[in-house]
């Protein structure tokens, strides 16, 4: 056997490969596979999110907006400066917010109410909670808000301390379409359908400020024929018996008429009555809800039942919602979003329905890094989604916050990942307890910058022109006084 040979042959063999390697290196892609594989626990897939994608040639359009020059009409009588698209924030279609927020600082008994829908960027309450705390700090209030049934994020959430039985029926946006029974403002619908065993929910006060009482606990449930239904309410060793009257779309029961540190409830006879989840507030102040869900692209919202959600707000009174989405809409291979533009214009439309005379406010995507060439870098598809998120923002006349730029804008999410303290995750996604908390004082700034300009404005706006006086109820005081 010749050795010899056998090794010049090995060895050409290898140079060869290494050759072509070299020679068609250039033409491969320089993102091969994602630097993080997806955490399938507890994710659940947006099925309208998929159906947007796949229907959508993905053609790109003509944008007409990014250099137009952005002159608003007034509302209540005050107009904001014209905008560049580039620079836009909106304010203008945050009016009604900001007068509801002067109206609570003039008169402390009012309250102001915030919706605000995200993905996993607010599990567990996660920028939420500190947002709903720099609100309440300055205009009063207490309790945490509106909160689900179960929860997947149940168990990490500080604010609140949630438990639940596991025979509880879930049904979701994300992935039903025609649920059993409209879905409740938090996205979902509960049935304790489970005859043999009680379903229960149990919830706790923690040592959280703002938060440190169940204040005025409220339990919010559907329609149903079902007339037996009630709730044991256990408070420490006494049980108090409520029965369930699901007569309308939206029911309430109060559970106390004072705040409670901790309570539980069981469901008795309830099956096929809607469950929607419970509400914590002192009536007062400012109050913020937080309606995450893991895997959200938005666009669920699309199946909300208006009637439902006008009873809901007739009951919670909202002032302000917030859409804060975007993670879960950068993972499919493509740096046009005009399909995600246009499928979001028309489920933000249909928001408004839901919500007449709301104001709406979007925030982009936040800053997302990538592996290039073994180095972390923002992601190709950051820009131009946060570009489609602001046309959506401007063509449904809502706010918008560009949560990409306000963290620093290029390669700030390697700077969040690796700085000392670090405020964001190894994932490179998602921000830390520490992140959050910047991220909501960032949020917070910028809406209060806006609320600031809008008292000035509302200063110097001119007054109402006065009634003309009605003759005939003149004439008639003039008879009546003599």
């Amino acid at each position: 056997m010749n050795t010899k040979s056998y090794f010049f042959q090995s060895f050409a063999i290898v140079l060869l490969a290494t050759a072509a390697f070299i020679g068609f290196k250039q033409f491969l892609p320089k993102k091969i596979f994602s630097e993080n594989g997806p955490d399938s626990k507890n994710v659940l897939i947006d099925s309208l999110l998929l159906e947007a994608v796949g229907a959508d040639s993905l053609t790109v359009s003509k944008d007409t907006l990014v250099d137009k020059k952005i002159v608003f009409d007034e509302t209540l009588g005050i107009k904001f400066p014209a905008e560049n698209f580039e620079d836009y924030k909106g304010y203008q279609y945050l009016i009604p917010f900001y007068e509801s927020l002067f109206q609570l600082e003039n008169n402390p008994e009012k309250k102001v109410r915030i919706a605000y829908f995200g993905d996993s960027m607010t599990d567990g309450d996660m920028i939420v909670k500190d947002l709903r705390s720099d609100f309440q700090a300055k205009y009063g209030g207490n309790g945490v808000g509106f909160v689900s049934i179960t929860s997947e994020s149940a168990a990490s959430r500080s604010s609140i301390t949630h438990q639940y039985s596991g025979n509880w029926k879930t049904q979701s946006y994300l992935n039903v379409k025609r649920p059993r029974s409209p879905f409740g403002v938090n996205g979902h619908v509960f049935f304790a359908n489970d005859t043999a065993h009680i379903e229960w929910i149990r919830f706790k006060a923690n040592n959280v400020r703002f938060a440190t009482s169940l204040d005025n606990p409220t339990l919010f449930y559907g329609k149903s024929g079902n007339m037996s239904g009630k709730v044991d309410v256990i408070v420490g060793k006494d049980t108090i018996h409520k029965k369930l009257s699901p007569t309308s779309l939206v029911n309430t029961l109060n559970i106390s008429p004072s705040s409670l540190n901790a309570f539980k409830a069981d469901f008795i006879k309830a099956d096929s009555i809607p469950i929607f989840g419970f509400n914590f507030d002192d009536g007062k102040g400012v109050h913020v809800d937080n309606f995450s869900q893991r895997g959200n692209s938005g666009l669920p919202i699309s199946t909300f039942n208006p009637s439902v959600m006008q009873s809901f707000n007739a009951k919670l009174g909202y002032n302000l919602i917030i859409l804060h989405y975007g993670t879960n809409v950068l993972n499919y291979g493509t740096k046009d979003y005009t399909w995600y533009d246009r499928s979001m214009t028309k489920t933000i439309n249909h928001l408004k329905e839901c919500f007449p005379g709301v104001s709406i406010l979007i925030i982009s995507t936040a800053d997302k890094s990538t592996k290039y060439d073994l180095v972390m870098k923002t992601d190709s598809a950051v820009v131009p989604l946060t570009i489609a998120q602001k046309r959506y923002a401007l063509k449904t006349e809502s706010g918008f916050v560009n949560l990409y730029t306000l963290m620093g804008g290029d390669g700030s999410m390697v700077k969040w990942v690796e700085e000392d303290p670090a405020k964001a995750n190894k994932d490179y996604t998602h921000f830390n307890h520490r992140g959050a908390k910047k991220i909501a004082e960032l949020l917070y700034e910028q809406l209060n910058t806006g609320y600031e300009k809008y008292k000035v404005l509302r200063q110097k706006r001119k007054p109402a022109a006065p009634k003309k006086a009605d003759s005939t109820a003149t004439k008639n005081d003039s008879v009546n006084a003599e």
